[in-house]
This record gives C-alpha cells, sequence and structure tokens, in this order.
C-alpha cells in the first residue's frame, strides 16, 4: 500500500484530500494530521482521507508524498521534527503563501535523501477549516511550483502530476520573484482590507456607520476574515516585498488624496484609467505560458500512473512502498 500524507486537515489540506480520493487512486492510503483533532477527525467524516494519525512521527514514517498545508511558520518545525524520521526517497511540498523562507529551510534541515518541491495554489475562501473544503476548490487556478535546487526530475513530475490532478495549472516561478509577485495580488490586499476594519471599527461612530455598510464594504474587507495566525505567518516570512508594496501603496493613496483635494478633471480620468485597467485584465486569458499539463486518463488507466506520470509510474510506486527487512531483520533502502 502506497502511502500520502496531508499534514493539516484544514480548508487546503482537505480540499486537496478530496480531490485525491474521487481521482480513485489504486493502492494509495491517505493520512491526515492536524494539530487541531477534531479537524483531522472532521477531514475524515468527510472522505478527505483513509484514517487520520496523532502522531507526527509516524505520519509521515513510510509516506512517499507529503503535503504541508499548514501556516507557514509551522513549516520549519515540522521540518525539524520529522528530518531524521523520513524516508529515502520521500517527496514534501507544501501549500504555503511564501517561499523563500520555506526554501532555505528545506534546504537546510531536511536530509539530502529527501526531495522538497515548493508550491503554491492560488485558490482559497473566505471560509475556513475543513468544513469548507471542496474538491474543485483549484480548478482552473494557479498552482504555483517552486522545486528546490535538490529536487529530483521525478520530484517534481510528481508535484506536477498532482497539480495537474487537482485541476490546477502548474506554473514554474523563482522563489524570490514568487514573493514578491503575490505581495502585492495577494499579501497586501490582506493589509488594506485589515487595516480597513481596523480604521472603521475603531471609529467613535461605527455602531451607527455599520447600519449603512453593505456590499462594498463587505466586498473589500472580506480578506480580513481570513486566518489571523496564517495572515501573520505570511507578514512575517514575507516582509521585505510587503513593506515594499504598503509603500507604493501609501504613495498611490497620497496621489489621491490630491487629485480630491484639487477636485479637477485629473481624478475623472484617473478613475477611466484604472476602470480601463481592471477591465483589460479581467478579460485577459487567465494562462501562465506552461507546457500543457498530463492528459487525463481513460477509464481503463491507474489513476496512480496519472498523478505520478506513466514513465514513472513503477518507479514512484516503488519509492511509496515501505521498506522491506533484508535477512537480518533490518530494513533495507533502495539506492
Amino acid at each position: 500500500m502506497n502511502r500520502v500524507a496531508i499534514i493539516g486537515t484544514g480548508l487546503i489540506g482537505t480540499s486537496i484530500g478530496l480531490a485525491l480520493k474521487r481521482a480513485k487512486l489504486q493502492d494509495v492510503e491517505i493520512i491526515g494530521h492536524d494539530r487541531e483533532p477534531e479537524h483531522a477527525a472532521k477531514a475524515k467524516k468527510l472522505g478527505a482521507v483513509d484514517r487520520t494519525e496523532w502522531n507526527l512521527i509516524r505520519t509521515v514514517e513510510r509516506a512517499g508524498l507529503i503535503v504541508l498545508a499548514v501556516p507557514v511558520k509551522a513549516i520549519r518545525e515540522i521540518f525539524e521534527v520529522t528530518a531524521p524520521h523520513l524516508p529515502e526517497g520521500a517527496i514534501i511540498t507544501d501549500t504555503a503563501s511564501t517561499k523563500a523562507e520555506v526554501l532555505r529551510w528545506a534546504d537546510e534541515l531536511l536530509p539530502e535523501t529527501v526531495h522538497f518541491v515548493g508550491g503554491h495554489p492560488m485558490a482559497g475562501k473566505e471560509l475556513s477549516g475543513p468544513d469548507a473544503a471542496d474538491p474543485d476548490l483549484f480548478k482552473g487556478a494557479v498552482y504555483c511550483v517552486v522545486p528546490s535546487v535538490r529536487a529530483s526530475e521525478r520530484a517534481v513530475d510528481t508535484v506536477v502530476n498532482l497539480v495537474s490532478l487537482l485541476g490546477a495549472e502548474p506554473y514554474f516561478v523563482d522563489a524570490a520573484e514568487h514573493d514578491s509577485f503575490v505581495a502585492a495580488v495577494s499579501h497586501l490586499p490582506i493589509v488594506i482590507s485589515s487595516a480597513l476594519v481596523a480604521s472603521t471599527t475603531r471609529s467613535p461612530a461605527w455602531r451607527e456607520m455599520a447600519k449603512v455598510a453593505a456590499s462594498a464594504y463587505r466586498d473589500l474587507t472580506r480578506l480580513a476574515s481570513g486566518d489571523p495566525v496564517m495572515n501573520r505567518d505570511i507578514m512575517l516570512t514575507n516582509r521585505e516585498s510587503i513593506i515594499r508594496w504598503i509603500d507604493l501603496f501609501i504613495e498611490e493613496l497620497k496621489r489621491y488624496r490630491a487629485l480630491i483635494a484639487e477636485g479637477g478633471p485629473a481624478l475623472g480620468e484617473e478613475f477611466e484609467r484604472t476602470h480601463a485597467a481592471r477591465e483589460r485584465w479581467l478579460r485577459s486569458p487567465r494562462t501562465v505560458g506552461v507546457e500543457p499539463g498530463p492528459r487525463v486518463p481513460g477509464m481503463g488507466e491507474s489513476m496512480m500512473s496519472f498523478l505520478f506520470g506513466e514513465r514513472l509510474a513503477r518507479a514512484s510506486q516503488e519509492a511509496l512502498r515501505p521498506p522491506k527487512p533484508d535477512e537480518n531483520g533490518k530494513k533495507s533502502k533502495s539506492g
């Protein structure tokens, strides 16, 4: 029996589990682990995992593919605790929103026999936790793939096939470039959303103001409902890029303040420019210019072959299979 371990059974981890279970992978056991036992139990009840394991080391001991769907700061601790117990040839991927620091931790803490391929699905929901999980969460989404320098071709192929199985589009990107991009289009919006909530709810007039807060306020403050721990960790592991974009946004706010104070035609022209820019973005193809993903297999084909690639399926089966005892009763490792 081949083993996939999902560490973190919140929205993302449980959604991945549901998508894998729907794919009906042959001879694959999916194990779920979460610091919150009720989250793991809920993932099991939803059918996202075959069983749960409360002990982190036992979760990874025989896993060939390990998915870390946890707040980014938790990843370093997981590396530290599990590194001595990871099977040779194991493939580890994550779903964290920042990548450069995670890759540094992987290079520092993981053994050379383990392959780390960073990941970041550009998908999510306002709600968190396993109750909000959806096997179609990643359908059509861009999924950033950021391999470590030590990751083997087989490991990268495995993660790319996993991404395609989830219905997402793999996008290879450098870690530093990734962190700069998402600081602007993903992390800065969290700051803006939270800052708007802070500035309005701290107003002495908020009780009355709240009565007229409607869709505009609801839409712009949606991200403030995100997981506070996850949002904190995102900011602390991508500080330089986020601060740079905050400074740029402050300059834009000052420019808008000046335009409003002047009251001239330039303000209307600015709104026309931003309206047109957003429309162009909405109409642009949501493609990232990568090679097409693997084809969807026919009914008679092994979903295991699809996940790991037809050329690599047999090797991946061996990598995921627990080591067999040798004549002296010790577990042998394949080279």
